[in-house]
C-alpha cells in the first residue's frame, strides 16, 4: 500500500520514559550504572567459566552462553536508550528500527531455547547421573548451544520483514524506549489482524514450547528429588537448580505479561516498566543470582581475580 495523502515514515521518534530533563539525567545515571554492572557481571561469568578447570562442565558451558547472550541482548537496546536520555532528538531511522527489532526478537527467542537446554542439562544430571557424562557430551552441548543461538533466526526474519513492509504513514512517535513489536505496530495504517495472528502463533511457539520443556524437566527433577532418601542429597540436588529456576521465573514471568497479553489494558508506562524488567534488570541480576547461590562460581571468581591481581603485582 502506498501512502496516498501522507508521507511514508522514514524515521521514528522514541518517546522513552519522560520529557523532564532532570528525571532524564537521573535515569541516565541509574541505567548506566545498571548496564555497567550487567557487563562486568556477565563478562566475569564468561571469564571464570572459560579459564577455571573446575568449571569445565556442561552446566557452566551453558551458563557461559547465557551470559554472552545477555550481553548481546542488552547491547541491542541499552546503549541507544542511554543516548536518547541525554539527547534532545530521540530519533531512530526506519532501517535502524527494523534492525533493532530483528536482533531483539533473535536474542529473546534464543534465550528462551537456551534456558530450556539448561533445564534439560539439570534433568539429565539429577535424573540420570550415571550416564550424565555420556549423554551430555561435548558434541551434544555444542549442538544444543548452536541450535539455541540460531533458533530465533527464522521467526525474527519473518516478524521483522513483515512488520517493516506494512505501511507507516503520518504518525511516527513510538511510545516506548526501543522498537518493540506491539508499540510499533500501533503506527501501522492498515488492518494488522493477520500479522497479529502470526505474531501470537510465533510467541506461543518460541515462549510456550521452550517453557513446556522446562516444565517437563523440572517436574521430573522434583519427582526424583522427593524420592531421594538422603536430606543432604535433596538439598544438594535442589541447590544446583535453584539459580536456574529463579532466572526462568524472572524472564518468562515478565516476558509473558508483554507478549501473551499484547492488547491488555495496561498503561503504556506500565508496559515500559515490564519491558524494562526483562531487557535491563534481569540481565543484571542473572550473574548475581548465579554467583551468590553457587559456591563453585564464587570460588572460581575469587581464584581468577586473585590470580590476575598477583600477575599485576609481578608475583607470577
Amino acid at each position: 500500500m502506498i501512502c496516498e495523502n501522507h508521507t511514508r515514515v522514514t524515521e521514528f521518534i522514541l518517546l522513552g520514559f519522560t520529557n523532564n530533563p532532570e528525571m532524564q539525567v537521573s535515569l541516565f545515571i541509574l541505567f548506566l550504572a545498571i548496564y555497567t554492572v550487567t557487563l562486568l557481571g556477565n563478562f566475569l561469568i564468561v571469564t571464570v567459566t572459560s579459564v577455571d578447570p573446575a568449571l569445565q562442565t556442561p552446566m557452566y558451558f551453558f551458563l557461559r552462553n547465557l551470559s554472552l547472550l545477555e550481553v548481546c541482548f542488552t547491547l541491542v537496546m541499552v546503549p541507544k536508550m542511554l543516548v536518547d536520555l541525554v539527547s534532545p532528538r530521540k530519533i531512530i531511522s526506519f532501517v535502524g528500527c527494523g534492525t533493532q527489532m530483528y536482533f531483539f526478537f533473535l536474542f529473546g527467542s534464543s534465550e528462551c531455547f537456551l534456558l530450556s537446554m539448561m533445564a534439560y542439562d539439570r534433568f539429565v544430571a539429577i535424573c540420570n547421573p550415571l550416564r550424565y557424562s555420556v549423554i551430555m557430551n561435548r558434541s551434544l552441548c555444542w549442538w544444543m548451544a548452536m541450535g539455541s543461538w540460531m533458533s530465533g533466526v527464522p521467526v525474527s526474519m519473518l516478524q521483522t520483514a513483515w512488520m517493516m513492509a506494512l505501511p507507516f504513514c503520518g504518525a511516527n512517535a513510538v511510545d516506548h524506549f526501543f522498537c518493540d513489536g506491539p508499540p510499533v505496530l500501533k503506527l501501522v495504517t492498515v488492518d494488522t489482524t493477520m500479522y497479529e495472528m502470526q505474531a501470537l502463533a510465533s510467541t506461543l511457539l518460541f515462549i510456550m514450547f521452550p517453557f513446556s520443556l522446562i516444565l517437563f524437566s523440572y517436574t521430573r527433577i522434583i519427582i526424583t528429588i522427593l524420592r531421594m532418601s538422603s536430606a543432604t542429597g535433596r538439598r544438594k540436588a535442589f541447590s544446583t537448580c535453584s539459580s536456574h529456576l529463579i532466572v526462568v521465573s524472572l524472564f518468562y514471568g515478565t516476558a509473558s505479561l508483554t507478549y501473551l497479553r499484547p492488547k491488555s489494558n495496561q498503561s503504556p508506562d506500565s508496559k515500559k516498566l515490564v519491558s524494562l524488567s526483562y531487557t535491563v534488570i534481569t540481565p543484571m541480576l542473572n550473574p548475581i543470582i548465579y554467583s551468590l547461590r553457587n559456591n563453585e562460581v564464587k570460588g572460581a571468581a575469587k581464584r581468577t581475580i586473585t590470580q590476575k591481581v598477583l600477575q599485576k603485582l609481578g608475583v607470577f
